[in-house]
């Protein structure tokens, strides 16, 4: 799959304000800082696309973006630490359950889960409840490049025991390393 043309669409706190002409759309979500923005940039080519931030929990709204026009690349808040309120984090919470309960046009999602650390009980309780909610769903393991190649495969290996998958993909936003494999898994959850 090559991305030739990605534009920001709308952000959304509820299914009224989401796109209605039912494109298949890729969730991308994970805890607060992990990379989900630097991962949509490098997926589209596109640096600015999705904005990024050193601070967490900038990403307040499920915010759609329109991907070669057939379909979406959705970025969700994340979830874990945030400098908002508790009753703010327990609304985004609601939101994006209820969006990756309830869309029917949720081909994929993504969780993102830190290379560097073993992944955290947030990131285990995601993984079992799209799990439990039959949510297709795979692992991407973000910043790569800061690893050594037994380093990474050590990470892939314990993740994958731990979050209970069969596959966990790697990335670097800052190398490119996994962006091909993880445009494939893509394209194959859009046209089925």
């Amino acid at each position: 799959m090559r991305i030739s043309s990605a534009r920001f669409v709308k952000s959304a706190i509820q299914p009224d304000d989401f796109p209605h002409d039912r494109r298949p759309e890729i969730a991308f979500c994970g805890r607060s800082n992990i990379g989900k923005s630097s991962l949509l940039n490098a997926l589209t080519n596109s640096h600015g696309l999705a904005r990024t931030s050193s601070t967490p929990g900038r990403t307040q709204t499920i915010n759609f973006f329109l991907i070669d026009e057939r379909a979406y690349f959705v970025d969700l808040p994340g979830y874990g630490y945030a400098r908002v309120s508790k009753k703010e984090r327990d609304h985004w919470g609601v939101m994006i359950e209820n969006y990756l309960r309830e869309r029917e046009e949720l081909k994929l999602a993504l969780l993102l889960v830190d290379s560097r650390i073993p992944p955290t009980d947030s990131d285990k309780t995601m993984k079992k409840w799209l799990d439990h909610y039959s949510i297709p769903n795979i692992v991407v393991l973000t910043k790569a490049d800061k690893l050594s190649r037994n380093q990474l495969n050590n990470a892939l290996r314990k993740s994958a025991e731990a979050l209970e998958t069969r596959e966990t993909l790697a990335f670097s936003a800052v190398t490119g390393f996994g962006k091909d494999r993880i445009l494939g898994k893509i394209s194959d959850a859009i046209v089925q």
